[in-house]
């Protein structure tokens, strides 16, 4: 009997305020902060998005997050893989984790991811970019005192984990230079806990060269979708090649604006929501360690304005029909039954689950019907 497939969802925990945050962006900053400001950039293009009810949400209430759990499980949503930040003992955004952690009726099924990329301004910035926070791999001491934080999720009963082994995703592994030490020991450790070791994964995207560094040590390669598909698709014409070459000159727009009557807006990146997913759905996995991935949709521009990329074309009928080829795909042509969604919560790109004003729960009520007529 065919194993029926796991849905994680992607959750991101910025929808509270935190110092940080405050300095940098202005005080009472969340990720709402950006969704409100959204502004639609031509004619198809669905913004600003709107939660259903007004619900802007605050995850320092465990309310909220069980009220996420509930319409995860409702839903077919079989657990969040939670973005988790560390630098060098600096916690950012951990609150929403470990009010999971220490409230035993949070338990749907979690994941970490650690996104170990550097904490910068780049949402905002169009010219030099602001590294407020990086990570000093060198730090042997640093390493232990991160296991031992992580080991307070690993041993909660609703964590994920395979054979003894909790998972744990890596953003960006080839940012680590001594990456088969730092797994080695984490295993170490892990043992010495009474687990059989931990399962690594890393995300496979646009930016991480996969095939450049040895994947030995990694159980599973997550294909980070939409960027994993975009790098595979060559569609786009001269035009969109000078536009986004254009893009990231900061002074360039004005200039366009002025002399070429070129209007800002028409330097969005503008992808088809369809010919994405057709692509997703073709893929095979490249070998055991793969697992599939999905997405909701593509936006983000509430984050970077007419610097962004936009997926047109997503409503809940037509990203049913792709899941459902999706959950057949991953059935007949990947070893492991997972499947990694572009997202729960992630507002500011355009990747949610949770229920807006236009759509409502189509949704969520989508994972449902594709997961009831599949059987998967």
């Amino acid at each position: 009997m065919t194993k029926k497939t796991k849905i994680f969802a992607y959750y991101l925990p910025q929808f509270h305020t935190i110092p940080e945050n405050d300095s940098v962006w202005g005080k009472g900053f969340t990720e709402w902060t950006n969704v409100k400001k959204a502004k639609k950039l031509f004619k198809e293009h669905y913004q600003p998005r709107v939660p259903l009810d007004k619900n802007y949400y605050t995850l320092t209430d465990k309310n909220k997050i069980y009220w996420q759990m509930d319409l995860a499980k409702n839903h077919g949503v079989d657990g969040f893989a939670i973005y988790h930040y560390w630098y060098n003992g600096k916690k950012l955004l951990e609150k929403p984790l470990e009010i999971i952690r220490d409230n035993s009726e949070l338990d749907l099924p979690i994941m970490i991811i650690w996104a170990n990329h550097d904490w910068n301004n780049g949402w905002s910035a169009e010219g030099k970019i602001q590294t407020l926070y990086t990570v000093d791999y060198s730090d042997k001491n640093d390493w232990k005192l991160h296991f031992e934080y992580l080991l307070s999720f690993f041993k909660l009963p609703n964590y994920l984990k395979e054979n003894n082994q909790p998972m744990l995703g890596i953003y960006e592994p080839d940012k680590i230079p001594n990456l088969n030490e730092l797994i080695s020991y984490w295993n170490e450790l892990a043992i010495e806990q009474g687990f059989d070791g931990i399962r690594f994964s890393y995300q496979a995207i646009s930016k991480f060269k996969a095939d450049g560094q040895s994947r030995d040590k990694f159980k599973y390669q997550i294909e980070y979708q939409p960027q994993y598909a975009w790098k595979k698709l060559d569609s786009s014409s001269k035009k969109s090649n000078l536009i986004g070459i254009l893009k990231k000159i900061p002074s360039m727009k004005s200039i366009l604006k002025k002399y070429v009557k070129i209007r800002p807006n028409s330097l969005v990146k503008k992808r088809r929501y369809e010919e994405v997913a057709q692509e997703i759905v073709s893929m095979r996995e490249k070998d055991d360690k793969s697992i599939a991935g999905f997405y909701v949709g593509w936006d983000n521009t509430p984050r970077k304005k007419s610097r962004g990329t936009v997926d047109v074309g997503s409503t809940p009928a037509v990203f049913q029909k792709f899941l459902i080829n999706q959950l057949e795909n991953i059935s007949s042509n990947y070893s492991n039954q997972y499947l990694f969604l572009f997202a729960w919560n992630e507002w500011a790109e355009g990747g949610y689950l949770e229920p807006d004003e236009k759509y409502g729960y189509q949704y969520l009520e989508a994972i449902k019907k594709a997961r009831e007529i599949t059987g998967k």
